[in-house]
């Protein structure tokens, strides 16, 4: 006997699109079965549309598909039988572990995590052409206990799948008003504003900057572009502007040297640099002495980092210092904190920043 049709819902009803995913457990995500009941579909027939699509019609798998995208639901990886268990297992992403800038924190996470028993699973997303979403999808379907991300800017479906999931999620080095869920880090902007006050106390009047194009850089390049106008009103008002290099990120040593020739060919006035990595500050010293510009005598330098060759250099480097150790191990304890299934008191944490004064200002 044939089977009565269900009739499929209508997912631009904004009474279908506002039922919400039930939990099978309290912080698990949406299931197979909230995907099935609002697809009207069995669970078996969702399970197939997701996992061999051949087997169900183009209808039903578009229908599977569509309330898979609007509730966030992401398979999960682990036996049924393990689901209800911790992993004892973090993942932290950075954008890239070739510089050291992000090894501190991963140190600390490490460690950390270590001594209460999780371990840690990292992966590398990039710069441009990130692999986040991607990345960020495999981690959520192996279900961690909790997840560690560099930065703040996440892609909306990133966002919707790591709310839907209940994972722990710990953003870092960056602030923001709306953070997924718990947040440690500084502000750029003020990183920005403060190194042209500094500079401008050391009486340098044309400041530039050599930087990476990632948000971050870009947010704090701004900001310090800005102060140093506010501060000089008389060269916004001859319609100057602060002069920049920008290089795709990560930065290197060699585009230091490249950003400090492009920029003195533009504006052989530039008495003072900030540069977004310690490594491309680095590469400006070596091009200042090639082309025999004294330092800090005709032009101050100053990094971000505070990287252990910093204070090595010649001259020893000014840069501004970031607690990466002090970033990790706060991450770490909050989500294991939260793992234990207690209350974080306060889910936001600003580390701050130090200007580290060396020679080279």
């Amino acid at each position: 006997m044939k089977k009565p049709a269900i009739d499929a819902p209508d997912l631009a009803d904004p009474a279908v699109a506002a039922t919400p995913a039930r939990k099978s457990r309290k912080g698990a995500g949406p299931t197979i079965r909230d995907v099935a009941r609002m697809a009207s579909v069995a669970p078996m027939t969702a399970s197939r549309a997701l996992n061999n699509p051949q087997a169900v019609s183009d209808e039903i798998r578009q229908r599977v598909l569509e309330v898979v995208e609007r509730i966030g639901y992401v398979p999960n990886m682990l036996a049924g039988g393990l689901a209800s268990k911790k992993s004892r297992l973090v993942a932290a992403v950075v954008p890239t572990i070739t510089g050291s800038v992000f090894l501190e924190m991963v140190q600390a996470l490490t460690e950390t995590l270590g001594d209460a028993g999780y371990q840690l699973m990292l992966g590398q997303s990039g710069y441009q052409d990130s692999r986040e979403d991607a990345l960020l999808e495999a981690i959520i379907g192996r279900r961690p206990d909790g997840v560690v991300l560099t930065g703040t800017m996440r892609s909306e479906q990133a966002r919707r799948k790591l709310l839907a999931s209940g994972i722990p999620v710990v953003e870092t080095w960056d602030l923001t008003p709306t953070p997924i869920d718990m947040l440690v880090g500084f502000s750029h902007e003020r990183i920005g504003k403060s190194v042209a006050e500094y500079l401008h106390r050391r009486g340098r009047r044309r400041l530039a900057a050599i930087s990476a194009n990632d948000d971050r850089a870009v947010r704090r390049n701004k900001a310090f572009a800005d102060a140093a106008l506010a501060l000089q009103p008389e060269l916004a008002a001859r319609g100057l502007e602060v002069p920049t290099w920008s290089v795709p990120a990560p930065t290197t040593l060699g585009s230091g040297r490249a950003g400090l020739r492009e920029l003195l060919a533009r504006d052989p006035s530039i008495d003072a640099i900030f540069c977004s990595s310690d490594m491309m500050a680095l590469g400006v010293l070596l091009e200042a002495h090639a082309s025999g510009i004294r330092v800090p005598e005709q032009l101050a330098v100053i990094g971000l980092g505070d990287q252990s060759f910093s204070a090595d250099t010649w001259p020893p480097l000014s840069t501004v210092r970031i607690d990466g150790t002090a970033i990790g191990a706060t991450a770490a304890r909050c989500i294991i904190t939260r793992s234990e299934g207690k209350t974080i008191a306060d889910p936001v944490c600003d580390v701050g920043y130090i200007i580290v004064e060396r020679s080279t200002t």
